[in-house]
């Protein structure tokens, strides 16, 4: 899908910015969130457009790169086995397909990205985006989560499928976006630190999700100039003027086990006669 609209324009600062990546767990409204921040923003959504452009780069029908997006078994025998086996629908002769790694999905996936992040003002879902474009400062990298019963509401209401057969769908997109993500990058989605911000939709709107993303976008934005040996979480800190205290729980707790009672303490039998 790509979107080009003029919704409220960002602040300044976040003009500097070239991109937003998404990533997402199926049914958390990740792609909704992403539709609507590009609006918000005015930028431009490139989700199944990174299809498109694959496909046209490599001279197949774009359902011959769908098979393999963000799938885990993406490797490029078995993309080249698929080519292989597509027969186009156009009358023109389609040159011979070397088995190259020219034609690796990946490569043709990063020049994809990497084209759309030159051009700026994009919002990219998916794919891998959030390794891809790792070491941009002047990238956010936002993903969308929620439990899993209210996926499963959200892919019911959407989708038109049954309790059972949503559940279904939303394992295997899980599974897929992960073994494709572990198999190319050898990182879990679910990395917290991977992203700039980490947001849940069990009680936020997808409109505060996307008023969440904008703000960080600015404020990321805001520290482009810094340097990068100023950056983090001690940045202008000072020491402590004393040692932080530790807590230390129970040792039952530490062992896994819960604490026993303390025995109680026998008494001396009474005498009654």
């Amino acid at each position: 899908m790509e979107t080009q609209a003029t919704g409220n324009q960002p602040p300044a600062a976040a003009a500097q910015m070239r991109a937003v990546t998404i990533s997402r767990e199926y049914g958390s409204g990740g792609g909704e969130i992403a539709a609507r921040l590009a609006k918000h923003l005015g930028w431009q959504l490139i989700d199944h457009e990174i299809v498109v452009r694959v496909a046209k780069e490599w001279q197949v029908h774009e359902s011959v790169v769908s098979e393999h997006d963000e799938h885990g078994e993406s490797t490029l025998s078995r993309i080249l086995s698929g080519l292989r086996m597509f027969q186009p629908v156009s009358s023109v002769d389609v040159p011979a397909l070397p088995e190259t790694a020219a034609l690796d999905y990946q490569a043709s996936l990063r020049r994809v990205v990497e084209s759309a992040v030159a051009a700026g003002r994009v919002v990219i879902v998916g794919r891998g985006s959030q390794k891809l474009l790792a070491d941009r400062r002047d990238t956010l990298h936002a993903r969308i989560v929620a439990a899993l019963e209210r996926r499963i509401t959200y892919v019911m209401e959407r989708e038109g499928l049954d309790y059972n057969a949503a559940r279904a769908r939303i394992q295997l997109k899980d599974r897929d976006r992960t073994r494709y993500l572990e198999g190319v990058y050898h990182q879990s989605p679910a990395s917290p630190h991977l992203y700039d911000l980490v947001v849940n939709t069990d009680s936020l709107s997808l409109d505060d999700a996307v008023a969440l993303i904008a703000q960080a976008l600015t404020l990321k934005a805001g520290r482009l100039n810094v340097p990068t040996e100023q950056l983090g979480p001690g940045a202008g800190l000072v020491a402590y003027t004393t040692q932080p205290g530790d807590f230390h729980p129970p040792e039952g707790i530490t062992q896994g086990q819960p604490e026993k009672p303390a025995p109680e303490t026998p008494t001396a039998p009474t005498d009654n006669k």
